[in-house]
């Protein structure tokens, strides 16, 4: 319940600082309810219903439902700028892109706003799903398998003493003046039985995985990375934990990582720079938190597994496409040899934040 309420406290945190990235997002606000006056936050003459020189509403609220209010529009961002932009940004999302880059700010919410509330609203919708857990988390280390290889070396090291005490205990009986035969037939029926179970746990003990240390050898066990998978299955919740923190905290990782590769698809192309190229990168992983978002939500009301495969393989491309074509104004073909290239630069962005993931995951 606490990893959920805090996924949950996450999102509206996200959603702040998405208000706070772009403060205004298209509400109207009324004339100050005196006529005029002076602007309360730097004392400017108000000739309208915003200062000019700050840009601060004219009439300030001071009622407990005026802090409703802040919290709502923080959180859900929904008022005029975000009706526009987000159909264009799953329907056409190249003209978006275009027209956002052109210099049409004040009709569309900024990519980074729209990034930061997706992708804190993916993780708490996420959080909340049934299927999406980690789970158990023994695949991680091997503590049972260690377990069961010291429980049985303990058998067999008990079956071999077994073994000597009735060695011994049959040269005694053995070595006696009458020899006692039922004795020697049962010590040596009582013998025969405990070779057999210390052979048995010995093969049973070479079956068993080797450790991780004999596997890799003597040369790797001071090693960087043999010290991280160390840590990892010495504490494999913890280590999800941190990986799951690190996912949407350094999720704008993912904008950088895209950039040189989108420099690539465009190398001597006038006009085109790495602003263009950030724009199209962040409304482009909106779109895909958005998706994700809906994608997860269908499957937990039961939607086909088939269906929800299909709309995952499908749509994605299909969306880079369109947004390639429409941003950069290509022709079909220039935008479906991009959308190919793109498609394979996404796999080794995707690996390097992953990368990045278990490093932070395995970070002290």
């Amino acid at each position: 319940m606490a990893g959920e309420l805090e996924a949950i406290g996450g999102f509206v945190d996200g959603a702040m600082v998405a208000r706070a990235v772009e403060p205004h997002a298209g509400e109207g606000g009324g004339q100050d309810a005196h006529g005029g006056g002076k602007c309360l936050n730097c004392g400017t003459e108000l000739i309208g219903s915003h200062c000019h020189s700050c840009g601060q509403h004219a009439h300030v609220h001071r009622t407990v439902g005026a802090i409703g209010h802040e919290i709502a529009h923080g959180v859900f961002h929904f008022e005029g700028k975000m009706w526009r932009t987000l159909p264009m940004l799953a329907l056409r999302p190249g003209e978006l892109t275009r027209r956002y880059v052109a210099g049409e700010r004040a009709r569309f919410v900024s990519p980074m706003a729209v990034f930061l509330f997706s992708v804190f609203l993916l993780f708490a919708v996420v959080a909340q799903l049934p299927g999406w857990h980690m789970g158990d988390t023994s695949w991680i280390n091997d503590a049972r398998v260690e377990d069961a290889r010291k429980a049985v070396a303990k058998q067999r090291d008990r079956a071999a003493e077994q073994v000597k005490d009735l060695d011994s205990d049959l040269a005694e009986a053995r070595a006696e003046k009458t020899p006692d035969p039922a004795r020697i037939a049962q010590l040596t029926e009582k013998r025969t039985e405990a070779v057999q179970t210390q052979t048995t746990l010995s093969r049973t003990e070479q079956m068993l995985p080797a450790p991780a240390e004999e596997e890799k050898g003597a040369h790797s066990k001071s090693g960087w990375l043999n010290a991280k998978l160390q840590h990892a299955k010495e504490n494999p919740q913890l280590v999800l934990y941190k990986i799951k923190s690190s996912a949407y905290k350094f999720s704008w990782l993912l904008i950088p990582l895209s950039l040189p590769f989108l420099w690539l698809l465009f190398p001597l192309r006038r006009g085109v720079g790495m602003y263009d190229h950030a724009v199209f990168a962040t409304y482009s992983l909106s779109f895909m938190s958005l998706l994700a978002i809906t994608l997860a939500v269908l499957g937990a009301i039961g939607t086909p597994t088939n269906v929800l495969v299909f709309a995952s393989l499908l749509i994605p491309p299909f969306h880079i496409y369109k947004q390639l074509r429409g941003a950069y104004s290509l022709s079909r073909v220039g935008a479906l040899w991009r959308t190919v290239w793109l498609l394979f630069f996404i796999t080794i962005i995707t690996t390097l934040f992953t990368l990045v993931l278990l490093y932070l995951g395995t970070a002290d």
